[in-house]
């Protein structure tokens, strides 16, 4: 009988709660917040989203690693998330587009993960107490030391208050014309664009550019800190707000000013995630932090016009606060799992945006229609 190897990694929350398992990926420590994502599929895409900056992520799918990885479905250049936590150890890559399995492109971006997790009882513990303080550490030569992670999980300063957006914003201006994926060709170019679109980078996600060009948008994407002379300097027929990680209020320091000088001046704005919650800020309602977040790919969202009912991609821990929309704002999409908001326009006006994430495909083309009504917006 073959026994099991012995663990060498470790999860610790900062309750004192120990995990053990076999690590994987990258040798070292990762600090930061634990949740969990019920998708299925979308691993890469998953971990290289920025939005998840300043998070380890607990998969409730037991098997992880199947498909392998390719830079195909990178969301960006590293891995935003900082480690990783499964049921199972992650299995042989048995995909055609597989470049390399998924232990070694983890540890070659500095990724913690550790497998052979109870993720079960992790989830039930962070749906009863909120997202942990938590700290996963994985050495080759055996077990890290379990004091040392507690006394990490619980320095660990948390998300609210925090602006992570400078982290993975662009360093500079550029220019985007890639469009969605196709066969058997790949990633096509945007060759006739009808509309010039400036995308302010909060933490882009590559396929929400990719949905912007295909919608028939000319990009230009501008750091976070763009201010809105910046951006109406380049003379844009509408501007895009992108999700990101951390608090929206802290983001919203620099940002919301920007977002108020674009509305002054009557341009289209769409906005997505911390985009949707920035410009909730800026039009003087309020966000608040979840208690677990909204982390998956089965999310049903319901809009409140049609009665229509997307299943969704989700991303956030925090939300708006319905309760404080202003006069002249409406709610237009309402999680059909906890009633939170969605989505919210500006009456009258092309103004609007989403809390979900119309340019990945769970559903898998229910909200892809933001984009035609964003470019459809321009006059």
């Amino acid at each position: 009988m073959t026994s099991r190897p012995a663990p060498n990694a470790t999860l610790a929350l900062a309750d004192g709660t120990l995990f053990h398992g076999r690590g994987f990926g990258a040798e070292g420590i990762a600090v930061g917040e634990l949740c969990f994502n019920t998708a299925m599929t979308g691993y890469q895409e998953i971990m290289t989203d920025p939005s998840y900056a300043g998070q380890i992520v607990t998969f409730t799918f037991p098997h992880v690693g199947n498909v392998g990885a390719n830079p195909e479905d990178e969301e960006a250049d590293r891995p935003a998330a900082l480690g990783m936590v499964t049921r199972m150890d992650p299995t042989a890559p048995s995909n055609w587009r597989a470049a390399e399995d998924l232990s070694r492109w983890l540890a070659r971006r500095g990724a913690v993960a550790i497998g052979g997790v109870d993720t079960r009882r992790l989830t039930r513990a962070i749906r009863q107490k909120g997202m942990p303080h938590a700290a996963l550490g994985f050495s080759a030569a055996g077990a890290p030391d379990a004091d040392r992670l507690i006394a990490a999980a619980r320095g660990f300063a948390g998300l609210e208050g925090a602006d992570l957006a400078l982290g993975v914003t662009a360093p500079q201006a550029y220019r985007w014309d890639e469009m969605r994926w196709a066969w058997p060709g790949g990633f096509p170019r945007q060759e006739a664009p009808r509309k010039k679109v400036v995308a302010v980078d909060f933490g882009a996600k590559r396929n929400i550019l990719r949905c912007l060009a295909s919608a028939g948008a000319e990009i230009v994407v501008l750091p976070a800190k763009a201010t809105a002379e910046e951006v109406l300097a380049h003379e844009p027929d509408g501007v895009f707000l992108s999700n990101g990680p951390g608090d929206p209020a802290a983001t919203g320091e620099y940002a919301v000013p920007m977002i108020r000088g674009v509305l002054e001046a009557g341009l289209p704005l769409f906005g997505i995630c911390l985009g949707h919650q920035m410009l909730a800020l800026a039009l003087g309602a309020k966000t608040v932090k979840m208690n677990h977040g909204h982390h998956g790919a089965n999310h049903p969202v319901r809009e409140v016009e049609t009665g229509k009912v997307e299943i969704t991609s989700m991303n956030h821990g925090f939300a708006v606060d319905a309760q404080t929309l202003p006069d002249g704002v409406e709610e237009t999409h309402v999680s059909l799992f906890d009633g939170s908001n969605c989505g919210l326009r500006v009456k009258g006006r092309p103004v609007f945006s989403v809390q979900h994430h119309p340019e990945a495909s769970p559903g898998p083309q229910d909200s892809f229609y933001l984009f035609e009504r964003f470019l459809a917006s321009m006059r």
